[in-house]
């Protein structure tokens, strides 16, 4: 159980688990806990602990954060404290009223659970959803919680950033502010799907998603279905394991969610009914998006869920702030903060914490929250150039859109005629990294900015390069690949990935032991696209064998200078293993269920007219 909470941390922020430590008594001797079961519309109880200010009167009233959570509200029992409560601990010493709530079918609570919980359009007072369930949290609290001030803010991270962003649409008058971060939008491109291409690096967490619980649990019930780790090479696990269809029958027959997953191969109205974004219109209250740009979890929901709002409501007080950080990360200071192997300066997550997050909830839960906080439009975290850039409006009007062409192995300013070939073999696909420990991890994290030389020079890898910049070039905004491509065999995926490669004498300021970091081939953005749903995502379709076709995809956004003496790079391969499960390269009405048999070998064409299309900083 203890080693399973370790990987759990990289879903949520360390406070989802937090414990009571002997050496922290703040939390017991400043607040009192309460635990109570709060009843929803339809009669189901949501077991919720709150964590009252003491002190607290009529005259010395204060706000709630909440936070929502299928990630366990631990400790349980009242005389059992958190070491922390909040966001982070300048807002705890603030003193909040902070509510946690395990949502339905979660530990304590009553209720069925359900991935991604559908958002009810048009409501019947017997229908119940997140953002009611949240409405129903909050006029509890308000009617329950004595000497409260009336005011509400809710917070999470991952799948709590989710809850927060569904809980934006309950439209309650006390809620006035919201920070969904690192929040799933659509599970079609977020988590476990990209594109909808099933992410294989998320197998082993399965069990935490698929398994219904029976009863009243206080803790992990899933935790005797967890695969466990037998070798320090990871990758042995996933080779042993064979197909996709092969891992499902031996490990998840009985897991509803992997069940659901494997049956629904295209966009149809079980992925339609789970996304949150068309839901996401007339925001009243101030929301403030986070995200970290090497999220290998969760990068696309922040992104796209500011988007959706900026969209649908121009007078929302809607703010995106996306930093160099993991999943989650920016709720822990590291002091030295690197991603993986590369430095991006020191003490970024108290910057945050103290200059954004919390005068976000400050302002808007003890101030005056009809009026601005003061905060930029976009605060986004330059990751080449390494530095904090303030946006008034994102992506900046000031960015133009360029083509880089692929063609020659070069990127160019124009199209031409060639044409690059590669060699695709679903039975030895490439790598998604070369670090064998890294694929032993509940869920992948490294790769995000990983040194991407290991994968140069292979047959089933083409390689697209510029000359060596003689000026800084910024990209800033949205990215789309327009691919120009034929295949001899009928299906096919296309992963590519955006690089920046470092002079052959770059010598960082601050260093991880053993790395060459001359020539070192930073991964900035990457993404994977199968070519069945280049037209539909509803109703894939074949490649035509060796006829030329389009495949149009986007790439997440990125702010990243690429600086003078560095070079730009484009990869383009068909396979990302273990990252991705392997296209048979065979057209089938369900890929999930390919098996060995079905594996294609094939020669991939890219023409000369294809192109990366960014948004660059002028």
């Amino acid at each position: 159980m203890k080693k399973f909470l370790e990987f759990a941390l990289i879903f949520c922020v360390l406070s989802t688990f937090a414990q009571t430590r002997p050496d922290n008594t703040f939390v017991k001797d400043n607040y009192t806990k309460q635990e109570v079961y709060i009843p929803m519309r339809d009669g189901v109880k949501l077991f919720t602990a709150i964590y009252i200010p003491k002190g607290i009167s009529k005259s010395q009233k204060y706000p709630f954060i909440m936070q929502r959570t299928c990630y366990s509200i631990a400790p349980y029992g009242e005389n059992e404290y958190r070491a922390s409560l909040g966001p982070n601990k300048l807002l705890m010493n603030d003193k909040y009223i902070f509510v946690y709530q395990d949502v339905r079918g979660r530990y304590m609570s009553e209720g069925t659970f359900t991935n991604m919980t559908p958002q009810v359009e048009r409501k019947t007072k017997k229908d119940v959803d997140e953002s009611t369930d949240t409405y129903d949290t909050i006029e509890w609290l308000l009617k329950n919680v004595k000497n409260n001030n009336g005011k509400v803010g809710q917070y999470g991270t991952s799948y709590p950033g989710f809850y927060t962003a569904a809980g934006i649409l309950a439209d309650h008058p006390a809620l006035v502010a919201s920070s969904p971060q690192a929040p799933i939008s659509d599970f079609w491109n977020d988590d476990f799907l990209h594109n909808g291409k099933f992410m294989l690096g998320y197998f082993k967490t399965f069990p935490v998603f698929g398994v219904q619980k029976t009863k009243a649990e206080n803790k992990a019930w899933y935790s005797d279905s967890m695969i466990k780790s037998t070798s320090e090479d990871g990758l042995k696990f996933y080779r042993d394991m064979g197909t996709l269809k092969d891992g499902y029958d031996k490990y998840y027959k009985d897991n509803f969610f992997m069940t659901e997953i494997m049956n629904h191969p295209n966009y149809d109205e079980f992925w339609q009914k789970r996304s949150l974004l068309p839901h996401l219109k007339n925001v009243k209250h101030a929301v403030m998006t986070v995200g970290g740009w090497f999220d290998a979890e969760d990068l696309s929901g922040p992104l796209n869920i500011y988007k959706t709002i900026e969209k649908t409501s121009p007078k929302a007080k809607n703010t995106i702030v996306m930093g160099p950080f993991s999943h989650g990360a920016w709720s822990r200071e590291t002091g030295k903060h690197f991603h993986n192997e590369i430095y991006f300066g020191d003490s970024i997550a108290t910057y945050y914490q103290k200059n954004l997050e919390t005068k976000f909830f400050s302002h808007y839960l003890k101030g005056n929250s009809k009026a601005e906080a003061g905060l930029p439009e976009a605060m986004m975290y330059d990751t080449g150039k390494k530095e904090w850039k303030e946006f008034d409006v994102y992506p900046p009007k000031n960015a133009q859109k360029v083509n880089f062409f692929l063609a020659d192995g070069t990127l160019k300013p124009a199209a031409s005629n060639s044409i690059s070939e590669y060699y695709s073999d679903p039975n030895n696909p490439v790598l998604s990294s070369d670090k064998l420990k890294d694929f032993n991890g509940f869920t992948p994290r490294n790769y995000m900015s990983e040194d991407q030389r290991f994968a140069v020079g292979r047959p089933d890898v083409i390689t697209f390069t510029t000359d060596v910049l003689t000026e800084d070039l910024t990209f800033a905004g949205e990215i789309l690949a327009k691919l120009n491509i034929s295949s001899t065999s009928t299906d096919a995926d296309f992963a590519l990935k955006l690089i920046d490669v470092y002079p052959g004498d770059f010598k960082p300021t601050e260093k991880k032991d053993g790395v060459v970091y001359g020539n070192y081939h930073q991964m900035v953005r990457s993404e994977i696209m199968p070519a069945r749903f280049r037209n539909s995502r509803e109703k894939p379709e074949a490649l035509v064998p060796n006829q030329k076709m389009a495949v149009n995809f986007r790439l997440q956004d990125v702010v990243h200078t690429f600086k003078k003496g560095h070079r730009i790079q484009v990869q383009i391969s068909s396979t990302w293993f273990p990252l991705f499960s392997v296209n048979p390269q065979k057209f089938l009405d369900n890929p999930n269920f390919a098996t060995k048999d079905d594996y294609t070998k094939a020669f991939i064409n890219v023409f000369g007219d294809s192109s990366l299309e960014v948004d660059v900083l002028k």
